[in-house]
């Protein structure tokens, strides 16, 4: 590579050697103009602050307006129950395809979910609706999450699919049957809609809720969910997107 001089700058003795030992550092470039360094004082620190919260699906606003996350997929597997409406289950379904998972739905009534299969994924198959105890493995990965949804009303039967990490199950139950102390009990996480007064008195007992809770239960709106563990409780309003209203309409408790 030729070096270029500058008229009236002779090169000096021995300067076509030094010129051949120069290397270019690559990625670099030409080194630009010289400016004073950015400098914050600690106090200035302080004042760089970014609403940054978990990643995972945004489900909803909480009573601050602030975003509402759900971390569905982890590197074990995860349970949730949503006691409550199949709008609000999915719309956690669409939201959790558009962030690159796929969605295995096991229900007694498929023609329920058959417009969310084909509006969701651009027209590639990530939704899945199967007929009842027909569910295989689903492979999940850390590549390839999976949430599986088991819309079998209020008395589901014990799934067959193993536990397996990155694969999060979504169990629906409309109302409280016999047996849905042994499925909450089994829950990470359960989110609790609309229930009258008796269903709030014992997912108060199972759940530890506070009076306050137990009292809001019963009148909650049709896109509101308080969703809880046994540590922290958090109420979420859920508003759908101008396509997912297209796709699912508005908010409703019941179907």
């Amino acid at each position: 590579m030729a070096y270029q001089t500058y008229p009236g700058h002779a090169p000096q003795p021995g300067a076509e050697q030094s010129r051949a030992t120069l290397r270019i550092r690559p990625g670099f470039g030409l080194r630009g103009p010289r400016r004073e360094r950015h400098v914050l004082s600690a106090e200035d620190i302080g004042a760089l602050s970014f609403p940054v919260g978990d990643d995972g699906v945004v489900i909803g606003v909480d009573p601050q307006q602030q975003p509402a996350v759900l971390g569905l997929f982890r590197p074990s597997s995860y349970e949730l129950v949503l006691v409550g409406g199949m709008w609000t289950a999915q719309v956690i379904a669409l939201r959790a395809a558009a962030t690159g998972a796929r969605i295995a739905v096991e229900t007694g009534r498929p023609q329920a979910w058959a417009s969310l299969a084909q509006a969701a994924g651009g027209g590639q198959p990530c939704v899945t609706v199967h007929q009842v105890g027909r569910l295989g493995a689903q492979g999940a990965s850390v590549a390839s999450p999976v949430l599986v949804v088991r819309d079998l009303g209020a008395r589901p039967p014990r799934s067959r699919l193993s536990a397996t990490p990155w694969q999060t199950t979504l169990t629906l139950l409309p109302y409280l049957g016999p047996n849905a102390s042994r499925v909450l009990n089994a829950a990470d996480l359960v989110g609790v809609q609309r229930v009258s007064p008796q269903e709030a008195e014992i997912l108060a007992r199972i759940l530890s809720l506070g009076d306050q809770d137990v009292a809001a239960l019963p009148t909650l709106g049709d896109n509101i969910t308080l969703w809880a563990t046994r540590m922290r409780r958090q109420f979420v309003m859920t508003n759908p997107g101008e396509a997912e209203a297209q796709v699912l309409g508005g908010p409703r408790r019941m179907d």
